[in-house]
């Protein structure tokens, strides 16, 4: 059968481009539907312009640190406009970027929602277009749960266009997206509360972690509320009157929703087509990216497996090379190094220390905390945790994580290290550079050794 295409992706993220751009210089006719701007969430409304505003609200505290070097400064003023519209014009040069990567080599873009008729057909607007392959990369979107008055919540998505900044917020929700969302209204001078159901934040991640950085959050200025629920939202004098399932009421000129995300499929038309998904909506894969129907293949986060933009860009280089090279697809989800743009940053890679002990591992818990070099002289009182699980029977380093400035970056080294099977033995056999941090990682003593 002649087809339109021999590759259709509906979904024009990191992970869509990708897999449309590569197979489409290696000689496949291939089209992608995208309804939004180019490039998906992680370039439009997600991990781009959260850490330009990161960067914006870090500029908050640097007045007041430079004083014990120095340095004297007028009193800083912030304008949103210019931090919003900034952002704003370099997310509009990125999508371009994303245009000139998918057009030079061949791929055409069709604006609009790319909706499933068949096996081999797709509907964007009133256009049928039929492919022997179809690949759904359309990622997922904010939830918010069923509650009176949640229509007068904000998402994330809503974050990064506000017409003006509030001067209080709550931010309801314990993950990654809730504490970097926190950690941005605070440093831009919002009064900032973060209010999450359970007794902890930050759920999956490792149990030290997440009470260190708790602590953190809560010393840089961020009104931490755990145990808390939200009963009822009601609109009152132009703010947001917010009760509490413990009865008590309280004022915030805004409410945001960061209470995770669910693949992007109410649209797609998967069960007509016979697509099998997960209760929330997430399409089932196989080893291959391959769904219950043969031609259709799925990546990235609509697959709900790891919800990062580097993942979904291996898996797209997965799935080309079984299709053009006939490599089985083997990609390794254990060792992915992940980072929190919270303030502080987390970064982390590996087992935390309850996932060693459920896989009844018998392991060695290094871990410390400090106040960094920088802060002897700015007064700043934070402080920087570092952690480092071993397997005591093959010196392997099995976890490593890190709260504190740079964390990111220094996790993605480690990273590396893990991935190709690094012992405590070498990190403790490598020279440290000093003064730094990042040295903290190759100096951990017996003296470090936590007890269990």
């Amino acid at each position: 059968m002649n087809y339109q295409y021999d590759l259709f992706v509906i979904g024009a993220g990191s992970g869509g481009v990708r897999a449309s751009r590569v197979a489409a210089s290696k000689g496949f006719k291939v089209g992608v539907a995208e309804f939004q701007a180019l490039g998906g969430t992680c370039v439009n409304i997600g991990c781009v312009p959260k850490k330009l505003f990161v960067y914006g609200s870090e500029y908050s505290h640097v007045a007041e640190q430079a004083k014990g070097y120095g340095w004297e400064f007028a009193k800083p003023s912030f304008d949103w406009a210019t931090l919003r519209d900034n952002k704003s014009k370099e997310i509009e040069r990125l999508n371009g970027i994303y245009k000139n990567l998918l057009e030079n080599p061949g791929v055409t873009i069709h604006q609009g929602y790319g909706e499933l008729v068949d096996a081999h057909t797709v509907k964007v607007g009133h256009e049928l277009i039929s492919a022997e392959r179809i690949l759904i990369a359309v990622g997922a979107k904010p939830f918010v749960p069923e509650f009176p008055g949640n229509d007068l919540v904000l998402v994330s998505d809503d974050m990064f266009y506000l017409e003006e900044l509030p001067k209080s917020i709550l931010v309801v929700g314990g993950g990654y997206i809730a504490v970097e969302f926190a950690g941005i209204c605070q440093g831009l001078g919002v009064e900032t509360t973060l209010m999450y159901r359970g007794d902890k934040l930050l759920r999956g991640f490792d149990e030290d972690v997440r009470d260190f950085a708790s602590n953190e959050y809560a010393r840089a200025g961020v009104n931490v509320e755990l145990n808390s629920d939200v009963e009822k939202i009601e609109s009152v004098d132009g703010q947001k009157q917010v009760t509490l399932k413990d009865g008590r009421v309280l004022m915030f000129d805004e409410v945001l929703y960061a209470t995770g995300r669910v693949p992007n499929t109410g649209a797609l038309n998967l069960q007509q087509v016979g697509i099998e998904t997960t209760k929330n909506g997430a399409i089932v894969v196989n080893d291959r990216y391959q769904s219950s129907v043969e031609s259709v293949y799925a990546i990235g986060d609509v697959t709900d497996r790891v919800q990062l933009t580097p993942v979904a860009i291996k898996e797209a280089m997965a799935l080309i090379g079984y299709w053009f090279d006939g490599v089985e697809p083997n990609f390794d989800y254990d060792n992915i190094p992940t980072a929190v743009f919270s303030q502080p940053p987390i970064g982390t890679v590996g087992l935390s220390e309850q996932e060693a002990d459920q896989r009844g591992l018998d392991i060695d818990v290094y871990q410390t905390d400090f106040r960094a070099m920088k802060h002897t002289l700015s007064g700043a009182q934070e402080r920087t945790f570092m952690k480092l699980i071993v397997d005591r029977a093959t010196d392997r380093v099995l976890g490593a994580h890190m709260v504190g400035d740079y964390a990111g970056e220094i996790i993605q080294g480690l990273g590396i290290a893990l991935k190709a099977g690094a012992t405590k033995a070498h990190f403790d056999s490598t020279v440290g550079v000093h003064p730094t941090s990042a040295e903290e990682f190759v100096t951990f003593s017996a003296g470090s050794l936590k007890k269990r």
